[in-house]
């Protein structure tokens, strides 16, 4: 019997690196967009969680009780899915959503008020620069944590978003490492997330 040259497998296509990974935060606005509007649900949820602190934060700032930033959260949301397919400036996303988190608790304080039985406020507020500024500034250092390594992230939060915050034993122990390293890594993720903010222009 003549054995035939073995034939070389067939390679699969490989598919660009943005085709293999999931949605995450850490995506660009229009590349999250984009893939929304092809009906990639995982990319909604990752747009969502991109920006649900900033979100939650606009009525929080103008002194919003817990439940009532939850309503403004959702109406958000839901204008956000809405007019997703027209937003024209996808790089002007961030102020699009305090605005319209401003908006939405403007709008459900008159309609608080009405069902009170108060007098409604006749001035039309309208959102501060510098409280946009402020938002926008908040929300660029929250992105800029999320392209940092897992490690640096996980420690920065540890370390900057805890209340109270933890000493460096406590902070040591739930990364597995030792607390004399602690001090050295802190100082090089802080370098890290200063060069991803200046490339962001921030």
């Amino acid at each position: 019997m003549i054995l035939g040259r073995p034939t070389k497998s067939r390679r699969r296509p490989r598919l660009p690196v943005q085709e293999r990974t999931s949605p995450s935060p850490a995506w660009s606005d229009k590349r999250l967009v984009w893939a929304c509007l092809r009906g990639d649900d995982q990319a909604w949820s990752a747009l969502i969680d991109k920006y649900k602190n900033l979100i939650y934060s606009v009525p929080i700032k103008y002194g919003a009780s817990p439940e009532d930033a939850a309503d403004v959260f959702q109406g958000v949301c839901l204008e956000l899915f809405s007019e997703l397919p027209h937003l024209r400036e996808i790089a002007a996303l961030r102020s699009w959503l305090i605005t319209v988190a401003a908006r939405k608790y403007f709008h459900l304080m008159r309609s608080q008020r009405k069902r009170a039985g108060a007098e409604a406020e006749t001035d039309n507020k309208v959102v501060l620069p510098v409280l946009v500024e402020e938002l926008e500034g908040e929300q660029m250092i929250r992105e800029a944590v999320e392209r940092l390594p897992s490690r640096c992230r996980e420690m920065i939060r540890l370390l900057f978003y805890e209340h109270p915050a933890l000493p460096y034993s406590q902070v040591a122990e739930r990364l597995g490492l030792a607390t004399g390293s602690i001090g050295f890594i802190r100082r090089r993720c802080l370098q890290r997330l200063q060069q991803i903010l200046e490339e962001s222009g921030f």
